[in-house]
């Protein structure tokens, strides 16, 4: 570790109590299988993977189950080994309660993995690695799904000089990355080595909230003997976990809005999607399980090791689920959303499930009238402006809320954290934001409408155009034929009518030789 290195600080950010302390207390368990695995296809940013199976199917576990929808996509595997019951929709893991196409799994217990010889990507060019993350299913585990593959890719104009890892894991509740730097470091470096080969990286910066003195002590020691590879603890604050935010604490450097962090020579990826393409590259086991924090209401919080498709209420109960429970929080208190139902499947996004109660989580107090104090602004680690961003959402003005950088909010909820008026901002932001979504949407199947429309107009345009052009042609071809004896002294006929000229010609010349035929027989 470098210890000279200067660390830089962020706009905003809020301090709210951790509640950390209880799910490290125990190693990472392994979860027994359910009865049932709910697998949806959809499970990261990007096109909907198209199903490879049906019901009846036999599969082997990290077998592909859904391929990719094209490049901005990921493919989907089987948790485990068994029979595939259904492909339907089911509810997904989503606070809006909506249904999304799903493989049904009944495992058989014998969890046959897929058999696959490792691959040697060292000797392996980079675009056949990304494309072999992408078919593996790797997408980034800090909550975001992005497609991996994606971002295993430099700027265009500027060398990628820092790869920065982000182990700051900030949200209360959630120490799902603490204990895989724990327990797994060296296998996290590996992954690492394989994103700084392929995105050609200078230097590797592991970011760790200062508040992990455990997993900085292991990541420290697992690349003390590493050139170019530093673990560096950072401030506590949330949230020091956004990209952009820790990229500021490491390197000083600010992303401006509406930019990417590449073009300035910098990438940033979570901590478990280096240990997800370590597992994928050398072991050839694609993503089908990841670390879970099981928290809140429970009588021993602790972290899990959870195969895609598990219902959560299979792996709360393991934790000690309470009576008084009424909801599950998949995520933190801060950014997290509120289940439809207990029996949601645990998929590539979920890093904690917080068992909510009444008393653990009071209900609001009723929103009140904003007095413009601007303590959400002081708040906000993107350098917004949330009350100008309520009332403009609120008012349903979505295009001064966009003047606004409404897309740059990362919905930390700082501003709903420490708002006076107990308005929940971040809910108004998302409105307008699937609002804006949602009227793009409308407006390109418009557009698409539209052109296929003035297609159909000009096409049929064009049809009558040359319909009228071949009569007008047939009508003028008898005039000119009629003309051409006097202009050339020969007879310009059409091709049918020289044809039938031909053939009465032929047909006289051979009855004045079979009448000179039989003239001659007459004289002899």
């Amino acid at each position: 570790m470098n210890a000279l290195r200067q660390l830089f600080s962020f706009n905003g950010g809020v301090k709210p109590a951790t509640h950390k302390t209880d799910s490290t207390r125990a190693p990472i368990a392994q979860v027994p299988l359910p009865a049932e695995l709910v697998i949806p296809l959809h499970q990261s940013i990007g096109g909907t993977p198209h199903p490879l199976v049906s019901a009846g199917d036999k599969v082997l576990k990290g077998q592909r189950i859904g391929d990719a929808d094209g490049n901005f996509s990921s493919a989907i595997h089987a948790s485990t080994s068994g029979t595939v019951l259904a492909v339907e929709p089911r509810v997904m893991a989503h606070t809006s309660g909506l249904t999304t196409l799903c493989v049904v799994l009944q495992p058989d217990g014998e969890e046959r993995w897929l058999d696959e010889a490792p691959l040697d990507w060292r000797n392996t060019d980079a675009n056949t690695l990304r494309d072999f993350l992408r078919d593996a299913g790797v997408v980034g585990l800090g909550g975001a799904v992005f497609p991996s593959h994606l971002k295993l890719r430099a700027g265009r104009d500027t060398p990628l000089k820092t790869l920065v890892i982000n182990g700051a894991e900030c949200e209360p509740f959630i120490t799902c990355d603490d204990l895989l730097m724990r327990e797994r470091p060296a296998l996290i470096l590996r992954g690492i080595a394989i994103m700084r080969h392929l995105l050609c990286a200078e230097e590797v910066l592991i970011g760790i909230e200062d508040n992990k003195p455990e997993a900085i002590a292991a990541m420290q020691a697992a690349c003390k003997d590493i050139v170019g590879i530093d673990t560096i603890a950072v401030p506590t604050r949330y949230p020091a976990g956004g990209a952009k935010q820790l990229i500021r604490v490491l390197t000083g450097i600010e992303v401006p809005h509406g930019e990417r962090s590449t073009d300035y020579g910098v990438q940033c990826f979570n901590v478990g999607t280096a240990y997800a393409i370590y597992e994928a590259v050398e072991l050839r086991r694609p993503l089908i399980s990841r670390i879970v924090t099981v928290a809140g209401n429970v009588e021993q919080p602790r972290n899990y090791e959870v195969l895609f498709g598990t219902p959560m209420d299979h792996l709360v109960k393991l934790a000690g689920l309470k009576p008084d429970t009424d909801a599950f929080i998949m995520g933190g208190p801060m950014m997290g959303f509120r289940m439809p139902a207990f029996d949601v499947p645990v998929v590539k996004a979920t890093n904690c499930v917080i068992a909510a109660s009444p008393t653990l989580f009071a209900p609001p107090p009723p929103e009140m009238p904003c007095i413009r104090c601007g303590e959400c602004a002081r708040a906000c680690p993107a350098d917004l402006q949330p009350f100008e961003l309520y009332w403009h959402s609120r008012a349903k003005n979505f295009g001064k809320a966009q003047e606004f950088h409404l897309f740059d909010c990362i919905e930390c909820g700082c501003c709903s954290y420490v708002c006076p008026s107990h308005i929940p901002l971040v809910d108004y932001y998302r409105f307008a934001k699937s609002e804006i979504w949602d009227r793009e949407k409308q407006k390109d199947s418009a557009d698409a409408a539209r052109e296929r429309f003035e297609f159909r107009n000009f096409r049929q345009e064009r049809e009558k155009q040359e319909k009228a052009e071949k009569l007008a042609a047939r009508a003028t071809k008898p005039a000119a034929s009629s003309e051409a004896p006097a202009a050339t002294g020969e007879a310009a006929e059409d091709p049918k009518k020289a044809l039938i000229a031909a053939a009465l010609a032929r047909a006289q010349a051979q009855k004045e030789a079979a009448a000179e035929a039989s003239e001659g027989k007459r004289d002899e």
